[in-house]
Formats: structure tokens, sequence, C-alpha cells
């Protein structure tokens, strides 16, 4: 059978299934559960560095819920938005695809492109350890610019009620990168700021006006759109760390949110 085999792990995350096992059950043991969130920014950093963060994202979600992740992450190499329907592999076993409910967002099918990404793979060990009876639905978005959020957005609320599928979203990205922390803590938690209320022109504004290096910007914005068509009122930051906690240099860090949308 055809799968996405696992691209970075031994890199961003074990291989070993016992010791990512290990690894996972610490960090969950370390994340307040609560919740039920609707969506969540978790980030895709080694897990050394961001593990805990993306932790505590996906305990705001019930673990018992045995429906469909749509996994939306931004392209690194350039690739135009996608889906992927083929299962995916982890350490710790397959998951598998909703291939239905990734065809129904009518987007482009393109494994090639998903082949060596890591913002979604990274993502999916959580799910596979946290969620053992839920799919995923893996998206990745290509341009981040505001006008494509809504529409894709769109795509992801249409597919749910076409399919009539439970479905929580998971928006990957990390925040500044490698600037002095103090300047990535004031400027994060500035942008972050508006998500409170989930405004997304707002977010974009400040993600401009003061050049945040975010990553996913535009997965988050997706995210945060469609869980507001799903009547999510509200955003709160569960968590936020930078990789200078972890290494001590705080120089150059790069900043990690875990953000619950309900």
């Amino acid at each position: 059978m055809k799968m996405r085999s696992c691209a970075v792990a031994g890199m961003f995350y074990p291989r070993d299934p016992s010791h990512l096992e290990q690894l996972l059950e610490k960090f969950f043991s370390g994340a307040r559960s609560g919740g039920n969130a609707l969506g969540v920014v978790s980030p895709h950093a080694g897990y050394i560095y961001s593990g805990q963060v993306a932790a505590c994202a996906f305990a705001a979600i019930p673990s018992g819920f045995s429906g469909t992740f749509v996994l939306v992450g931004p392209s690194h190499r350039g690739y135009t938005t996608c889906g992927s329907v083929i299962p995916w592999e982890t350490p710790l076993g397959v998951v598998d695809t909703d291939a239905d409910f990734v065809k129904a967002l009518d987007i482009e099918i393109d494994e090639f492109s998903h082949r060596d990404e890591h913002s979604i793979e990274v993502q999916v060990p959580f799910v596979k350890y946290r969620f053992p009876r839920a799919r995923i639905a893996p998206v990745m978005m290509g341009v981040q610019d505001i006008s494509g959020v809504a529409p894709l957005a769109g795509k992801i609320v249409d597919a749910a009620r076409r399919t009539k599928r439970e479905i929580r979203i998971i928006a990957s990205s990390d925040f500044s990168h490698y600037v002095p922390e103090t300047r990535a803590k004031t400027e994060d938690l500035y942008a972050i700021e508006a998500l409170r209320t989930l405004d997304v022109k707002e977010f974009y504004r400040r993600i401009e006006e003061r050049g945040v290096s975010a990553c996913g910007y535009g997965p988050i914005s997706v995210m945060v759109t469609a869980c507001s068509m799903l009547g999510a009122t509200k955003g709160e930051l569960i968590r936020y760390a930078t990789s200078g906690d972890v290494t001590g240099d705080h120089r150059e860090v790069v900043g990690y949110a875990a953000i619950a949308v309900m």
C-alpha cells in the first residue's frame, strides 16, 4: 500500500517507537487538559524545543476525539496549496487519511509536494499517540496572502458539512525566527493578542507592522476563520516559549505558541 513515509524522524523527533512514546508521555504529563477547542495552533520545530508547547495545544482537545484532524501547514519549499490522501507513516504506526474529506475540499492532490515537508509531519505523531481512532486530512498551504484565507477556510467548512465529519483544525506554525528573545516575545505576543477576538485582518496587520517572522501565519488564519464559521468566538494563548528556554541562548531564538480557538 502506498503511504507517505517519515521524512524527518530521527531529526525532528525520535525514530525509535519506545523513545518517541516516552517523550510524548512526558510532554502530555506536563500539559493541562481541558476545554474542547475547535482548532489550535501547534508549533513544528524539533520536539526537544517545541514538543511541550505542542502537547499543550493538543491537550486542549478531548483525548476521546475520533473524528478528522484537518492539519494545515505552510510549505517551506514553495509548493502550492494541495492535499494528501494516502496514509501517513509514524514510528508509532500508520495514521489513516480521511481521503473522502480531502477530496471534498476541491483542492489539488499532490503527494510529491508533501513528501519532504515537515510542518505537517511533526503533528502526526501527536495525533497517533493521543487520538488513536482519529484520521487526518493533510493540507499544505502555498501562498499565504490574506486573500487566500477565506476561500480555503470556506472549503474546509463546506467539506465538513458535506461529508458530515466532526473535525478539529490544527494550524502548524512557529513564530519569530532567530531574533533576540525579548524582541521575539514582544512581537509574537503583540500579534497573538489579535487572535483573542479572532480578528484575522488585525493579525495580518500586526504581523506586517512588526515584521513578525512567523512561518505559518496563513494556516493560523485559515484555522481561525474556519473555526469562526463553525461558531468559535474567542482565542486563548495556552503557552508561549522560545528555543532559548531549552538552549539557554537568548540571543537568537525561535518562538512557539499553543493557542486554542473555542
